[in-house]
């Protein structure tokens, strides 16, 4: 019997990144304490491209926005997130481990959860931007959203100087026994 989403003896591990640092360094963490566990999976670097909130264009213009407006921004999303997946490929590249690229358009929280479903993930990694309670409530959290709706256990990562308490080190031994489980 295999397990679902896995390519032979594979497992497959999902970084969701965009262009903060908070993003790459959950990246690097995972090459870094994962590594083993990667030697034997597939990864995937993913990035969604935002929808482009075009209501501040159609108020401007009174309902008729220049179809070249749109076609611009639409444009720059994509180029951010070719470029923020070309970055994270050389940083894969320069610790020997090759990774699958793909970039999705729509609301990133989203995005990611349907990516993990549809691509049969079996850990998400992501970066935590380290919002407090109030921003978190008020702007929502791709890194909360995911822990609840993703399909797949996920790893949220923070950059050293936003840790509030413990360390990830017991939840990246959590990570790695059940990728060990699972293998």
């Amino acid at each position: 019997m295999e397990v679902q989403g896995t390519i032979g003896n594979k497992t497959k591990v999902m970084v969701a990144i965009d262009e903060s640092g908070c993003s790459h360094y959950a990246l690097e963490w995972a090459l870094q304490n994962l590594r083993h566990s990667l030697d034997n999976s597939d990864l995937v670097i993913f990035t969604a491209q935002p929808v482009a909130d075009y209501s501040y264009i159609y108020a401007s213009s009174f309902g008729a926005t220049p179809p070249n407006l749109i076609n611009s921004i639409q444009e720059n999303h994509k180029k951010v997130a070719l470029a923020v997946l070309e970055r994270a490929k050389e940083i894969c590249g320069k610790k020997g481990i090759i990774a699958e690229t793909i970039t999705e358009v729509g609301d990133p929280k989203v995005a990611i959860c349907e990516a993990v479903e549809k691509l049969n993930i079996q850990l998400l990694v992501l970066g935590s931007h380290g919002r407090g309670a109030l921003k978190r409530a008020l702007l929502g959290s791709v890194s909360s959203y995911c822990s609840n709706n993703a399909k797949c256990p996920v790893l949220i990562v923070k950059k050293p100087d936003q840790q509030e308490s413990a360390p990830a080190i017991p939840i990246m031994r959590r990570a790695q026994s059940w990728l060990r489980g699972n293998q």
